[in-house]
């Protein structure tokens, strides 16, 4: 038992630090989802966070394909045994969770589930969430201690998720607050603009039929304050973090991003990332950045019948690789797919940006970031 119970502080060590490590609140909930699994054997294990409307904020799960979540369809609802738990806040463990009377039904592909433990995740009075595990590899099923184990880490796993609540607020505070800066700065240096050049474009006005030379001067005027406001809102535009990101990460924003693309293309789009270290914030908007201009680029003018995103991260270095099986295209005959800005957006955080293709022979996107 105390081998136990020292491994279970070791997985709620893991959830703690995840939180200090600046990872959003479901990456927090992963570590422990795959803490609980790995400590107690199951070969399933889920943790939701209830939302006001009946579903779940946020659910994680352990032991299914991405394919698998697909087929099984939308976020499970608050009813049946789930419901439960939560209008209860008490731990449930049966040895055969079909034959419950609070279980109701499955989606027809989900995965048949026997055994069963679930332990509320509690902050006093309030369930925060609920954690649970189902098919447990050895033989018997979850036991008494298995139960104790289980319940001891979701009190442990209820400091994570808060602390994590409460970084997640303080940074969606800091970044309201920099929008703000960055809105009056806008307003500032782009309203000026915008003025001046309404105010040339009536003076080239009045001026077209007596004095041709002056309203061309004030025209080229026009031209070059449009230019300056335009670069102007791209610098904004740039800094511009996606909310996503701050809520979920890199990886699971562009999982997100692929599996809608998937389900409105009929082109097979897959995602494939293993595990990845904290990153600096413009790494994450580059990389996401880049991933979408490649797939844009692969769905609308490749051709292709299947694309594959790929992050990875080895040696102090992430990459990313979008590949297409599609038409290719000359390496000189690129202007129009925004290879410039893409590169652009990958050495801004010190990376490198690569482009195979050839016609007939596909297309692949690498971009390297030291991180």
């Amino acid at each position: 038992m105390t081998s136990d119970r020292d491994e279970i502080l070791q997985a709620v060590s893991s959830a703690v630090l995840a939180v200090t490590r600046h990872l959003s609140v479901r990456e927090v909930l992963q570590v422990i989802v795959r803490s609980a699994q790995r400590l107690l054997d199951a070969r399933y294990a889920a943790l939701g966070v209830p939302d006001e409307d009946g579903s779940f904020a946020e659910f994680v799960a352990e032991g299914l394909t991405d394919k698998q979540w697909d087929a099984i369809g939308p976020l499970p609802r608050q009813h049946g045994m789930l419901g439960a738990m939560l209008r209860d806040g008490t731990p449930v463990r049966l040895p055969d969770l079909r034959e419950d009377e609070r279980f109701e039904w499955w989606p027809k592909a989900h995965p048949v589930m026997k055994d069963f433990l679930g332990v509320p995740i509690r902050d006093r009075e309030q369930v925060l969430g609920i954690i649970f595990l189902a098919n447990k590899r050895t033989c018997g099923g979850f036991t008494q201690e298995d139960q104790e184990l289980l319940t001891l880490f979701a009190a442990h796993a209820a400091i994570a998720l808060i602390n994590a609540r409460l970084y997640e607020n303080g940074r969606e505070l800091a970044m309201l607050e920099e929008r703000n800066r960055m809105a009056r700065e806008l307003h500032d240096a782009v309203t000026q603009k915008l003025f001046s050049l309404r105010l040339s474009a009536q003076a080239a006005g009045a001026m077209l039929d007596k004095a041709p030379g002056k309203a061309a001067v004030e025209l080229e005027r026009v031209q070059r304050l449009a230019g300056e406001a335009l670069s102007e809102l791209r610098a904004v535009i740039v800094e511009l973090r996606p909310a996503e990101l701050d809520r979920h990460g890199l990886s699971e924003t562009l999982r997100k991003h692929v599996r809608l693309l998937d389900r409105l293309h009929p082109v097979a789009v897959t995602f494939e990332c293993g595990e990845l270290p904290p990153l600096d914030a413009a790494v994450e908007v580059a990389v996401l950045r880049v991933a979408q201009e490649a797939l844009h680029n692969a769905l609308r003018h490749s051709g292709a019948e299947a694309v594959a995103v790929r992050l990875a991260y080895a040696g102090g270095r992430l990459e990313l690789v979008v590949r297409d099986d599609g038409s290719g295209f000359e390496q000189t005959d690129s202007r129009g797919l925004g290879l410039a800005s893409m590169r652009d957006r990958a050495e801004a955080v010190g990376g490198e940006m690569s482009v195979e293709s050839a016609p007939g022979a596909g297309t692949t996107v690498r971009v390297e970031v030291s991180v």
